[in-house]
């Protein structure tokens, strides 16, 4: 049914469809949430600004590629989606909202992140995955508060050091990135929880036994050679996990060779070559 609507809103001219879909927001719902997902928006409705005690806007999957400035005027809104959308740069607008708690900027076409970004001091998650991140903003590491990162599915090769001065980050999500080395970086924050490099390209994992707060390790599809070391209760999701043992390097090749030579012990010998028949 979905489906439909938004096939017969797509024959409808933009504005006179954005106007159907927003006709009922003229007073701030009582629970201080607007959901515009899923409306096939070109353009923010600007009167929703009006809506000044708003805590939560969810502007996902739509065709949004800027917001107006009238947005600042959300100072108490906590929550923003605007993930699924087109945006190439995230709109100023957005790092005045010194109260945002948490940023959906997944699924966009975001090369980079604003240094202004840095105002958002309360900022505990932040979702940038899907986008065209080749190395991770460096202003992401100014934002104090951070606890959750979602920056998977982008081309990240590397991970800044000072990553580590976010010291109240607990999950990292790096899945599906270019990543040849587990990041050196996530050695030194020991409050991490989880960490997720699952769908990368690193062939070894250092130790991550020291990480006292870590509970989850996700490792997958990653050409490893070896699983990481954790300490005892933390789960490991990856080859060698907890219900299939690491083997043993020598013994692994010792088995390999005593196989190989049994193998050929199998293979029946040829006859000898029949004696040429005189005609």
């Amino acid at each position: 049914m979905g489906n439909t609507i938004r096939a017969l809103a797509a024959f409808i001219p933009a504005d006179r469809c954005q106007n159907y879909m927003v006709r009922d927001l003229r007073e701030m719902p009582l629970d201080k949430t607007v959901d515009l997902s899923g409306n096939l928006l070109r353009r923010f409705p600007v009167h929703v600004c009006s809506f000044q005690q708003l805590a939560k806007l969810y502007l996902s999957d739509n065709r949004l590629n800027s917001l107006p400035p009238e947005l600042g005027q959300l100072q108490n809104l906590q929550v923003l989606a605007l993930d699924f959308n087109n945006f190439k740069a995230l709109p100023q607008v957005v790092c005045t909202l010194k109260q945002l708690c948490i940023l959906y900027l997944g699924n966009n076409k975001l090369c980079d992140l604003p240094g202004e970004l840095s105002l958002l001091q309360n900022l505990q998650t932040l979702w940038v995955e899907a986008n065209y991140l080749t190395q991770l903003p460096d202003v992401v590491c100014e934002l104090s508060l951070l606890k959750t990162l979602h920056a998977g599915s982008n081309a990240l090769r590397l991970l800044p050091g000072r990553l580590r001065r976010l010291r109240e980050l607990r999950t990292i999500w790096l899945s599906g990135n270019l990543l040849t080395d587990f990041p050196a970086v996530l050695l030194h924050m020991p409050s991490l929880e989880v960490i997720d490099v699952d769908w990368n390209s690193i062939r070894y994992f250092p130790s991550l036994a020291h990480l006292s707060s870590l509970k989850l390790v996700i490792y997958d599809h990653n050409p490893c050679r070896n699983a990481p070391k954790v300490a005892k209760g933390v789960r490991r999701v990856g080859r060698w996990a907890e219900e299939t043992p690491e083997p043993d390097p020598r013994k692994a090749r010792r088995y390999s060779l005593a196989r190989q030579e049994s193998q050929e012990a199998q293979v029946p010998a040829l006859p000898p070559p029949l004696p040429p028949t005189n005609s």
